[in-house]
C-alpha cells in the first residue's frame, strides 16, 4: 500500500479547478426527498473487524449507494416538470447506471447505459430488467464515456454523468448532493470517528462524504482516501497539484477503475482529505473472505476502503468508520 500526504489540505488545489464547484454540504435537500420515497430507509452502520462499516448494499434495493445519486437528480427535475420523452444517458461500471435506470423508470423518462466490455454482464442484465437500452462500447470507461457524450449530443439526450469536468457541473454537482444522505446517516449512527477510509473512483462519494464529515465533525478526523493502484486519479493530481489523468492497466476494481477524477470531487479532496493511498488487486481481493464469513459479502470495489483501514497502522484506540459501498 502505497500512501500519500495531501499537502493541500485545508487550502485544496486551485489550478485548473478554478471554475469548478465544491461539493454540497446541504444533506437536508436529497433527506427531504427520500422521505417521500416508500422504498427508502436508512442503511445499518454495523460494527465488524474493530471497524465500524456503513452497510449500503441495501441502499433502496439497487445493492449500491449510487441509488442516492442519480435518482436523486431525476426526482429533483421531476418536481419541475414532467419528463415524458426525456431521455438520459451515462456511461456506467455498473451501479451508477442501475440508479439512471431506476429512476428514469420512476418518472416516465428513458435511459440509456453504455458500459465497457470489461463491464460484467450481469450488470447489462440488471439494467435491462429496469427498462434500460445498453449499448456496449469500447475497452474501458473511458470508451464508454466517450460513446455516452457522442449519444447525448447527437440524439439532444441528456446527459447525467457521476463526473464533471469543465462545462459540465450542475446535474453532478447535484448527483454528489445526493450522497449527502448516506453521510449524514453517518454522523447520527456513530460518535465521531477519529479515521474515515473513503474509497474513490472519480470521487464522488469521497468527495460529498468528505465535506459533509467536515462540515459536522470540523477537522479531527484523518480522512483518508482509497484508489486502486492501477487507476490513481486523485493521488495523481494532488501529488501533481493540478489535474490530472492518469494511466495504469485495468483494475479488478472495476467500480474505483477511472483515470480521470470529476473536478467538484478532486476540488473537495484536495480540501479536505488527509491522506491519499493506493492498494494493489491483491490487497484488495484478500478481505473479501473475511467480510463473506461476517454476511458482509461484497467486491474489491465495494470493499476497498475496508482492506485500506486494516492494512494501516493505526492508534489501538482508533474509531474508525469505513463505507462498504455495493454487494457481491
Amino acid at each position: 500500500m502505497q500512501d500519500l500526504k495531501n499537502p493541500f489540505r485545508g487550502q485544496g488545489i486551485s489550478i485548473g479547478l478554478e471554475s469548478a464547484p465544491s461539493p454540497s454540504v446541504n444533506a437536508s435537500a436529497p433527506r427531504a426527498l427520500l422521505d417521500r420515497c416508500p422504498v427508502h430507509s436508512a442503511t445499518p452502520l454495523v460494527n465488524a473487524l474493530g471497524l465500524h462499516i456503513k452497510d449500503e448494499r441495501g441502499r433502496m434495493g439497487l445493492g449500491s449507494f449510487k441509488a442516492l445519486g442519480a435518482a436523486y437528480v431525476i426526482a429533483h427535475e421531476a418536481q419541475l416538470g414532467s419528463l415524458d420523452g426525456r431521455t438520459y444517458v451515462t456511461a456506467s461500471a455498473g451501479n451508477h447506471g442501475m440508479s439512471v435506470a431506476a429512476g428514469a423508470k420512476a418518472f416516465g423518462a428513458k435511459a440509456v447505459i453504455y458500459l465497457s466490455k470489461t463491464v460484467p454482464s450481469e450488470f447489462a442484465d440488471r439494467l435491462r430488467e429496469k427498462g434500460a437500452e445498453v449499448v456496449i462500447e469500447g475497452d474501458d470507461y473511458e470508451a464508454s464515456m466517450a460513446g455516452a457524450l457522442k449519444a447525448a449530443e447527437v440524439n439532444g439526450w441528456t446527459l447525467l454523468s457521476d463526473s464533471s469536468w469543465d462545462g459540465y457541473f450542475d446535474l453532478p454537482h447535484r448527483l454528489m448532493e445526493g450522497y449527502l444522505a448516506m453521510a449524514a446517516e453517518c454522523t447520527e449512527q456513530m460518535e465521531q470517528p477519529t479515521h474515515i477510509f473513503l474509497q474513490a473512483g472519480v470521487g464522488g462519494l469521497a468527495g460529498a462524504c468528505a465535506a459533509l464529515f467536515r462540515d459536522v465533525w470540523g477537522d479531527e478526523p484523518k480522512i483518508i482516501v482509497v484508489e486502486p493502484e492501477f487507476a490513481p486519479a486523485i493521488y495523481d493530481s494532488i501529488q501533481a497539484g493540478a489535474f490530472m489523468t492518469s494511466t495504469g492497466p485495468v483494475s479488478d476494481m472495476g467500480r474505483l477503475d477511472c483515470k480521470e477524477a470529476s473536478l467538484i470531487a478532486l476540488k473537495g479532496l484536495s480540501r479536505d482529505a488527509d491522506t491519499c493511498v493506493l492498494i494493489s488487486e491483491e490487497e484488495a481481493a484478500a478481505v473479501l473472505p473475511k467480510l463473506a464469513d461476517l454476511g458482509l459479502a461484497s467486491s474489491t470495489s465495494g470493499a476497498a476502503g475496508i482492506a485500506a483501514a486494516l492494512l494501516s497502522d493505526l492508534p489501538s484506540d482508533a474509531k474508525v468508520l469505513c463505507i462498504l459501498s455495493e454487494g457481491a
